[in-house]
């Protein structure tokens, strides 16, 4: 499987625009990136009277909309799923996995703060380096927030494996 990194921070920090930026850097060095979010919203991704969504209600516990340039897992789950259990849905097709969210899990995790947004969060297991607009007073090893190629050199270097 490949190797997960974590995207964490407060609401509005700026990790969705991190991530991003972190994509097309890592793309432009030939990695394959594939990204799960982390919702605390019930997703309607399959409108009621869709055929998809009589596959469900008709008792299947997954369904895949499929076009020619886009596949769509619909698998229900009864309780929140493991990080891992998610990432394994992707096979081994891409060299790293970043995922927005998900500060419980056990996956390394690499923090955005922002000044502006509050403190940083507290309590975050297996914190592996924090972006920031301001210099923090920590051990945990820091990167400015614009220097997307420094944190693609950083994941390269302690997380995507060698090809």
């Amino acid at each position: 499987m490949p190797p997960i990194v974590s995207i964490v921070g407060q609401s509005k920090s700026g990790k969705t625009t991190l991530i991003e930026a972190l994509i097309s850097e890592l793309k432009s060095r030939g990695h394959r990136i594939a990204t799960i979010k982390h919702s605390v919203h019930r997703l309607n991704l399959d409108k009621p009277e869709k055929d998809s969504w009589r596959h469900i209600q008709a008792g299947s516990n997954a369904t895949a909309i499929v076009s020619p340039d886009q596949i769509v897992l619909i698998k229900l789950a009864t309780e929140e799923p493991d990080l891992n259990k998610i990432a394994r849905l992707f096979g081994e097709d891409y060299d790293i996995i970043l995922t927005e969210g998900f500060k419980q899990s056990s996956a390394p995790k690499l923090e955005v703060h922002r000044e502006s947004v509050g403190p940083p969060l507290s309590q975050i297991n297996n914190l592996i380096a924090i972006a920031t607009d301001k210099p923090l007073e920590t051990k945990t090893r820091q990167f400015s927030l614009n220097d997307i190629k420094g944190l693609a050199d950083f994941l390269e270097k302690n997380f995507i494996k060698p090809k």
